[in-house]
């Protein structure tokens, strides 16, 4: 950088532009290196060979101290200041006012821009502001290459450009790279300085009062009303927006000539940069709560409205704090190759979808989105649950060799698709896959899968904005049977509740939702949501067979309850010369330990039941599954929850009741090669599954591995797993 002369004349004269006119003796440019550092890159007023040899870490010195606040430090003397280190090699000794202000960009320091003058003086608020936005413009000039050349930039961190790699968690399995798209990503200002400061005035307050219309309209709920946590949590947010401090920057920021985009941004900018340093959860989450409404603010001033979808490249990969799964959704599903997020669990609704989608998806990876721009290249592993930030080429190159053969596994499992499902010893095993959007049935005939043996009611009441209505619940059963044809199809009534908060419906906030009032028991409360969905069930099924399943089931009071309620819903259909299914059986979810000591009791009621082992599992270990700090403090393959799989198949085959496996157990081989070496012959697993699983089942010999499972159940330690993958080798079994 030290020869490259012409780079080195434009920046000489920006800072003698800048003493110019901030009326200073000494104008200083430092900009970040990779590693870290800050080095003088150009002067007005210190030595001159102390440029490209000065470097001071963040924090080191009043220009580290600028780095590491990220805030503008303004002194009358220097010199007595304690964090004032003496470069000799600078000659700024005589100097004893000093004004810095950072050079922000996506929330980060990339440089420190400082002003000194010999008498001790006191900079005004005029000239703080002044420098800021000096500082401001500086920083896009630089990052944009205006200033400096691209390979003359190559050393400096104007914003992330080195590979990384982030551990997070794995949402969704599969394998994938594209291009970055932030979800609702900041709309960048493309004019920094106004015009007319006046006009930019006028523009930024009829724009906060959009923007707070907006949420005043999503407080009003639009056709149904919110209350409960949704409304509090969308209440304070309200209270954000009409943060004083906030409102005041923002007006300040315009105030210095600013556009009222670049104002937005500037503030936003701050924000991040102060809040990035605060290790109190609480307060980090805020900035989450400034970011997004700034977000808003920016889309509001560009005319969009908030929740616009733009235009994807054919190799999206989407990145996003959160997402709920109609967010998800309104996106083009095939332009979407993966999906990376920094928050969310394996639980969330999100992830429950990009299942279903069969689109990879990674979480858990903190600090994600300060590491991307928009348009990078990254590699979502969703075998690994690692994302990889700007690959290198032979990285790149890695994952296409390995996508190559998952595409030569994908069709291995595609030949697959028609064999019967039938184990080496002759043993039958249905196999069907779990659904609950439209496009999920396309997986029927992808897959091969042998039927849907947990449809989830839920999702249509989730992406909706009011309640559905008789006729288009009715409307997407009857699909969903037509597109089944021949082949079983069990409905799950609606699961809601807990972490699946419907805007429109009016909940009570709970201390502990995950065990209060869902599912089954919110059904029961409002039985007329609950006979709304059966009458919808049984007009869609007329003539063909019903297969409805109960979920939460506690006590075998609960199921007598809801059985009723379908008496209640034929009888009401009889009366009514309505026509009824030609076989209606009725089901439960065994989710609840408590069923697990009262299935003689419930069994003999029931038609047929289906094991939830995601729900199941966590309250046996009392770890919630949403939790990233307990989610991993158990293992599916753990002798007490196989043994409490046994009982259960052991009791339905005493009494002669159909039972499956329907949680995410059922998609993994060798989860499932478990299952059925405690004798279950019907799985239910993602559509993503099915393949594998099936590959899994031809190869097994089930007398063999039943007797090798037997010696693992006595264990003592707390999983199997490698147990099981031995035994499964020794049997020559594909997992």
């Amino acid at each position: 950088m030290a020869g490259a002369a012409p780079a080195q004349e434009r920046l000489d004269t920006v800072v003698r532009i800048i003493a110019q006119s901030m009326v200073a003796e000494v104008c200083s440019i430092y900009l970040r290196r990779a590693s870290g550092e800050l080095e003088l890159f150009a002067t007005q007023g210190l030595k001159p060979e102390a440029v490209h040899n000065t470097r001071l870490r963040p924090g080191e010195g009043l220009v580290g101290e600028v780095a590491r606040t990220a805030e503008p430090i303004s002194l009358s003397d220097a010199p007595s200041h304690p964090s004032f280190a003496y470069r000799p090699e600078t000659g700024e000794d005589p100097y004893h006012a000093f004004l810095g202000a950072p050079l922000l960009r996506g929330g980060r320091a990339i440089g420190v821009l400082v002003v000194q003058n010999r008498s001790e003086r006191r900079y005004d608020e005029e000239e703080v502001e002044d420098i800021q936005t000096i500082a401001m413009v500086l920083a896009e000039t630089v990052a944009s290459g205006e200033l400096l050349a691209q390979d003359e930039l190559r050393d400096i961190e104007v914003a992330p450009h080195r590979p990384e790699r982030l551990k997070g968690q794995r949402f969704a399995e599969g394998l994938a790279y594209g291009h970055v798209v932030l979800h609702e990503a900041p709309i960048p200002p493309e004019n920094l300085l106004a015009e007319d400061p006046a006009v930019e005035e006028v523009r930024l307050r009829e724009a906060l009062v959009a923007l707070k219309a907006n949420i005043d309209s999503m407080l009003e709920g639009g056709q149904g009303k919110l209350a409960g946590a949704p409304f509090e949590v969308l209440e304070t947010y309200r209270m954000f927006a009409d943060d004083r401090g906030w409102n005041r920057s923002l007006e300040e920021a315009v105030r210095t000539g600013l556009t009222a985009e670049a104002a937005v941004d500037r503030v936003r900018n701050e924000h991040r940069a102060r809040f990035a340093t605060a290790r109190d959860p609480y307060i980090r989450e805020r900035l989450h709560d400034f970011e997004d409404l700034a977000n808003r603010l920016l889309r509001v001033l560009a005319g969009d409205r908030p929740g616009e979808r733009r235009d994807l490249p054919d190799d999206a990969i989407l990145v996003a704090r959160n997402l709920g799964p109609a967010d998800l959704l309104e996106y083009p599903r095939h332009k979407l190759r993966g999906l990376l997020l920094e928050e969310g669990s394996a639980a969330s609704h999100a992830a429950i979808v990009a299942r279903a989608l069969q689109i990879p998806c990674v979480g858990r990876l903190m600090g994600l989105r300060d590491r991307l721009s928009e348009g990078d290249l990254v590699i979502v592993d969703g075998e690994t649950g690692e994302a990889y930030l700007r690959p290198r080429p032979d990285m790149l190159a890695a994952v296409q060799s390995r996508i190559e053969v998952r595409s030569e596994r994908q069709a291995e499992f595609t030949r697959l698709r028609d064999v019967d499902s039938v184990t080496l010893d002759g043993t039958r095993i249905t196999l069907l896959t779990n659904a609950g959007l439209a496009v999920d049935l396309e997986n029927l005939d992808a897959t091969g899968a042998e039927g849907i043996g947990l449809f989830r009611t839920e999702f249509q009441f989730m992406v909706s904005e009011e309640l559905p209505r008789l006729d288009s619940q009715t409307a997407l059963y009857k699909l969903v049977l037509d597109t089944a044809g021949d082949r079983p199809v069990t409905f799950r009534t609606l699961d809601i509740g807990g972490d699946k908060v419907l805007p429109y419906l009016e909940t009570e906030r709970e201390e502990n939702p995950a065990m209060g009032r869902r599912a089954i028991r919110l059904g029961l409360d409002r039985p007329g949501l609950l006979r709304l969905q059966l009458r919808a069930l049984l007009a869609a099924a007329a003539g063909r067979e019903l297969r409805v399943m109960f979920p939460m089931i506690a006590t075998v009071d609960e199921f007598r309850a809801a059985r009723e309620l379908v008496d209640v819903e034929c009888a009401w259909a009889k009366r009514r010369g309505r026509a009824l299914p030609a076989l209606l059986r009725v089901g439960a979810m065994i989710e609840c330990p408590s069923l697990l000591w009262h299935l003689d009791a419930l069994l003999p009621l029931t038609d047929f039941v289906s094991v939830g082992t995601n729900d199941l599992f966590q309250y046996m270990f009392a770890a919630d599954r949403t939790n990233p700090l307990v989610s991993d403090r158990y293992d599916p393959l753990s002798p007490p929850l196989l043994r409490a799989l046994a009982e259960i198949q052991k009791k339905c085959a005493d009494t002669g009741t159909p039972v499956s496996v329907c949680g995410e157990l059922a998609g993994r081989p060798l989860e499932a090669f478990a299952l059925l070496t405690l004798g279950y012959t019907r799985l239910s697993a993602p559509a993503g599954g099915v393949g594998p699983v099936k590959r899994m089942i031809l190869s097994a010999d089930l007398p063999a591995a039943r007797r090798g499972m037997a010696n693992l159940l006595g264990s003592s330690s707390g999983s199997i797993r490698g147990e099981l993958e031995s035994l499964a080798r020794k049997l020559n079994i594909t997992i």
